[in-house]
């Protein structure tokens, strides 16, 4: 696979992940190989990846996942809710997708949840936590590119966060010094046609020297 496909094929996997098929714990490693290589803020590698496989645990992750996507359903932001410009056959789609996802987290074979070694205190200044999401953003995106050319689906999450300290205490994370930032299943997808998106031309977000 190309470096292009793997740029432009990878998705969020939701409805095609197999949830039935084991993935090789050396397939993870090669993944998390390559997602070191990413950039990272002062050179300094504070990304960390929690990889669950143990079922109880998973069945208990799922769980929490679960409650947070039942109350993002019925927010204003919930993905079947079409905005303004958005296809409404494109995204009643996704919303389909998601809620499969909403349902079944759990039973992926493969959890990872990305962390970053420290914390920062709250409130925290925008460009503080910006730069603090530049640790461990890079990394886990490499690792869902690297995880798209073997053929593993992944897709980024973050609506655990609100119950963080929940998964922090199932998984023995240590909360105060420990941040998640992300939850993605992983595992093998059925078929493998994935297309690259619908996208806006370069032209519409592009704004050469001045925002104009």
């Amino acid at each position: 696979m190309s470096a292009e496909e793997v740029l432009t094929t990878t998705r969020a996997v939701r409805r095609r992940l197999d949830f039935e098929r084991p993935v090789d714990p050396g397939l993870l490693r090669e993944c998390v190989a390559i997602a070191l290589q990413a950039p990272a803020g002062s050179n300094r590698t504070l990304v960390r990846f929690v990889v669950v496989t143990d079922p109880k645990l998973r069945a208990a992750i799922g769980k929490v996942y679960a409650e947070c996507y039942a109350h993002y359903r019925q927010s204003p932001g919930y993905i079947g809710n079409a905005l303004s410009g958005d296809d409404p056959v494109v995204q009643a789609r996704s919303a389909r997708s998601a809620d499969l996802l909403g349902e079944r987290m759990g039973d992926a074979p493969v959890l990872v949840i990305g962390c970053i070694d420290g914390r920062l205190p709250e409130p925290v200044p925008s460009a503080a936590a910006m730069g603090f999401a530049g640790a461990g953003l890079p990394a886990m995106w490499s690792f869902m590119l690297a995880a798209r050319a073997r053929h593993l689906g992944t897709a980024w999450t973050s609506m655990h966060l609100s119950r963080e300290r929940d998964v922090a205490e199932i998984l023995g994370i240590p909360y105060d010094k420990v941040q998640q930032f992300c939850l993605t299943p992983v595992a093998h997808t059925i078929g493998a046609d994935f297309r690259p998106a619908r996208r806006p031309e370069p032209d519409a977000v592009i704004h050469w020297d001045r925002w104009s």
